[in-house]
């Protein structure tokens, strides 16, 4: 048990540099949203969150902080099948405004889940001349191996 005690600590304080270095105010519904979002191997939706978090963050204080999150760095967004934006934690590199989140985003077409698929990196793209590229997303979709178990 007092292991679990000094995870938990060693998680909020994760969370608590990680605000910091982005130069944000740390809340309680901030390391509230980082610690569901740190938790969940899958990208997380507002509704979602919503969800787990219950009453303790208001959705409009929830919006506020997922926009803080994706606007300096933290977060990025990726949309799912039906075109419901989902969340999930950037990598330690990704500067403000601009995500350099150049993965692939696998979806469940069972489950609707969304994975981020570090390991598979893009090719470098070259634009034409006068085009400035913002950001490069791949999705793939398939079966997650979680829905692959239950249909084998």
């Amino acid at each position: 048990m007092q292991g679990q005690g000094r995870n938990s600590a060693n998680k909020k304080s994760k969370a608590e540099r990680l605000l910091r270095k982005h130069n944000l105010k740390v809340t309680v519904p901030r390391l509230s949203v980082l610690s569901v979002i740190s938790e969940k191997e899958t990208a997380t939706s507002q509704p979602d969150l919503e969800k787990i978090l219950g009453k303790s963050v208001d959705r409009v204080t929830l919006y506020r902080v997922l926009n803080a999150f994706e606007e300096k760095g933290i977060l990025h967004k990726i949309f799912d099948l039906h075109g419901t934006a989902t969340y999930a934690l950037c990598s330690d590199d990704c500067p403000e405004h601009i995500h350099s989140e150049e993965h692939v985003h696998f979806t469940c077409s069972k489950c609707n889940s969304v994975y981020c698929l570090d390991e598979v990196t893009l090719p470098a793209i070259k634009v034409p001349k006068g085009f400035q590229l913002d950001m490069v997303g791949i999705n793939a979709v398939g079966v997650c191996a979680h829905c692959k178990s239950k249909i084998n």
